[in-house]
C-alpha cells in the first residue's frame, strides 16, 4: 500500500493498524531548534482520544506518545522525527464475524476489491485509528507554527450533528474546549446531548458538519495553479474518514448568491487593506489574504451500528450484518482535533514553500 505521506516541506508518514501493537508517524521538514517535547504532543492527542465522555467509542486507549527521534534536550534536531503510540485495548475478537464478510459503509468491500486481502480487525489502515498519528503529526506543526507565528490560531468546531443546528447569533469560541462536542455555544450543549443519547439508544449513528478556523495567518501563502491553499486545505480535509463533503468560505451556498453580493469589497485601513466581508473564506485565487480562512465539512454517519444491515461476503452470499465492538455514535466529535491538526500541517507546509520560494517579501500597497 503506497500513498501514506502527505505535504511536500512539512511531510509525515503515518504507519501502523487499528489493533496492531502501535501506529506512529515519521514526521520531516521540521527545522531545527523549535522546542518540542512529549508533553506538548500529548494535549492534542488527549483531545482525540477515546473514551473521554459517554458520547464517544468506549475503547480505553491512553494514546501517550512517545517521541523515538529527530529531538535533543527538548529541540528538534532537524531530523527525522519518530512518533509512536502503543495500541492497549484492542478487542480484536469482537471482528471476527466479519472477517469474509463487508461492513455496509465501510472500506471493507473496496479493500478486499483492490488488494485481494484486508486487516479485518477494525479495519486496519482504513480504521479512524489512524488519525492519532494524524494528531500527533499536527502537534509537531503547532510547535513549529508557534516559533514562526505566534500570533496564529487553529480552532475546529461542530457547526452541525444531525438535526441540530449552531445558532451563529450565540457563536462563542471560548465555548469550545468546555464540553464534549467542541460547541462554541455553551447553551447548546444539554440539547446536543439529549439528542445524541437518543441515537444511542436507536441503536444508530448520525452524521455532522465541523468548520476549522485558521485566524492569524498571513497573506500570501500558497500558489495560483496547483499548489492552492484551498486545494491542499480541501484534500487534508477530505483524507479524514469518513469525510464526504469540503467548502471553504461560502462553499456550495455561493451559488445562490450574485456577483455584487459574493465579492468581498476592499478598503485602505491604517494597517492596509481592509476586507469589508469575508465570502471568500480568507482565500483568493488559492493564496491567502490574511483574513481568517474558514474551512467546512461534512462527517457521515458512524457505519458500524448494531441495527442488522444487508450486506454480502467474499463467496458472494447474502446475509443481514449487525457490527458488534465500541463505535462513536457521532464519528464527527473526535474529528474536530483531528481537522485541526490538518490545518495545522498544510499551513506550514505553505508557510516553508513560500519562505523558499519568495524568502517571505511581499508587494506593497500606499
Amino acid at each position: 500500500m503506497s500513498f501514506n505521506t502527505f505535504g511536500r516541506e512539512f511531510r509525515f508518514t503515518t504507519w501502523g493498524e487499528s489493533h496492531g501493537p502501535a501506529l506512529g508517524a515519521t514526521v520531516d521538514g521540521v527545522p531545527p531548534g523549535v522546542e518540542l517535547t512529549e508533553e506538548f504532543i500529548q494535549q492534542f492527542l488527549d483531545r482525540r482520544r477515546p473514551g473521554t465522555s459517554k458520547h464517544t467509542t468506549q475503547r480505553r486507549e491512553a494514546d501517550q506518545v512517545r517521541i523515538l527521534s529527530g529531538v535533543f534536550e527538548g529541540r528538534s534536531t532537524g531530523t527525522p522525527i519518530q512518533l509512536m503510540i502503543e495500541n492497549t485495548d484492542q478487542r480484536s475478537k469482537d471482528y471476527g464475524e466479519i472477517a469474509t464478510s463487508f461492513r455496509p459503509g465501510h472500506a471493507d468491500i473496496t479493500y478486499h476489491l483492490k488488494y485481494g486481502l484486508r486487516d479485518y480487525r477494525g479495519g486496519g489502515r482504513s480504521s479512524a485509528r489512524e488519525t492519532a498519528a494524524r494528531v500527533a503529526a499536527g502537534g509537531v506543526a503547532q510547535a513549529v507554527l508557534r516559533a514562526l507565528l505566534p500570533d496564529l490560531r487553529i480552532t475546529g468546531y461542530m457547526v452541525q450533528m444531525g438535526a441540530m443546528h449552531l445558532d451563529r447569533a450565540k457563536f462563542d469560541l471560548s465555548a469550545v474546549p468546555g464540553n464534549p462536542f467542541f460547541l462554541p455555544d455553551a447553551t447548546a450543549v444539554e440539547a446536543w446531548s439529549d439528542y445524541l443519547d437518543g441515537i444511542r439508544k436507536d441503536q444508530n449513528s448520525v452524521g455532522a458538519a465541523i468548520e476549522v478556523l485558521v485566524q492569524g495567518c498571513p497573506p500570501g501563502l500558497g500558489a495560483p495553479v496547483y499548489a492552492k491553499l484551498d486545494t491542499d486545505l480541501a484534500a487534508a480535509m477530505m483524507s479524514i474518514n469518513a469525510v464526504k463533503g469540503v467548502e471553504i468560505g461560502e462553499g456550495m451556498a455561493a451559488a445562490a448568491l450574485t456577483g455584487t453580493a459574493n465579492a468581498d469589497e476592499i478598503r485602505m485601513g491604517n494597517d492596509g487593506p481592509r476586507f469589508m466581508s469575508n465570502h471568500a473564506g480568507g482565500i483568493l485565487g488559492g493564496i491567502s489574504t490574511g483574513q481568517d480562512i474558514a474551512v467546512r465539512f461534512s462527517v457521515k454517519p458512524t457505519s458500524s451500528i448494531t441495527t442488522p444491515r444487508q450486506t454480502i461476503n467474499q463467496m458472494g452470499e447474502e446475509l443481514d450484518l449487525i457490527t458488534k465492538g465500541r463505535h462513536d455514535p457521532c464519528v464527527g466529535i473526535r474529528a474536530v482535533p483531528v481537522a485541526e491538526a490538518m490545518a495545522a500541517c498544510v499551513i506550514l507546509d505553505h508557510l516553508l514553500m513560500d519562505r523558499a520560494q519568495t524568502g517571505g517579501t511581499r508587494g506593497q500597497i500606499g
